[in-house]
């Protein structure tokens, strides 16, 4: 189902999109950083402790301190990297909890999250991101934050009405 498999556990991404997250290369850089956690850092509520783990890469990104990955550095990537292929399980959907929309927006695409709290643990139910147009790269954030929310209400529709 558009490149997810359906165990019985749950929904769970497909083997080739697995082996292309833990296949990514240790950042050499500030930008590769920032974008390792552009992708990660929308998933971080579905990690336990994103944040204490993400420190050392986390550190890299101040401005006034010279840029060297050490040991630390590239263990945090390593096991973010794994926790982003592992902790990203998909769940069936319990319509008789309340459904969470998270949305994100950026200068180039969008991306919303459906999930449930189960158990007081938050499950991912669907997920979906677009690419902007040429006009709508050029919105304000605050509009673009809002063209997510409409994308986000249109795609989970089905969800959202039960």
């Amino acid at each position: 189902m558009l490149g997810y498999k359906v165990p019985k556990k749950g929904i769970e991404l497909d083997k080739a999109r697995v082996d292309l997250i833990s296949n990514l290369p240790v950042p050499s850089s500030v930008k590769q950083v920032r974008s390792f956690f552009g992708h990660a850092g929308f998933y971080r509520r579905f990690i336990k402790d994103f944040s204490k783990v993400a420190r050392p890469l986390t550190n890299l990104l101040i401005k006034m301190l010279t840029f060297v990955i050490g040991e630390s550095c590239v263990k945090a990537f390593r096991k973010l990297r794994s926790l982003l292929v592992s902790a990203f399980i998909m769940q069936p959907s319990d319509f008789s909890l309340p459904f969470e929309i998270m949305c994100d927006a950026s200068d180039f695409a969008i991306r919303a999250v459906l999930g449930q709290t189960m158990n007081r643990i938050p499950h991912v139910i669907y997920c979906a991101s677009g690419s902007l147009t040429g006009a709508q790269k050029n919105y304000s954030t605050t509009e673009k934050e809002l063209l997510v929310f409409v994308f986000a209400l249109d795609t989970f529709r089905p969800y959202l009405l039960c």
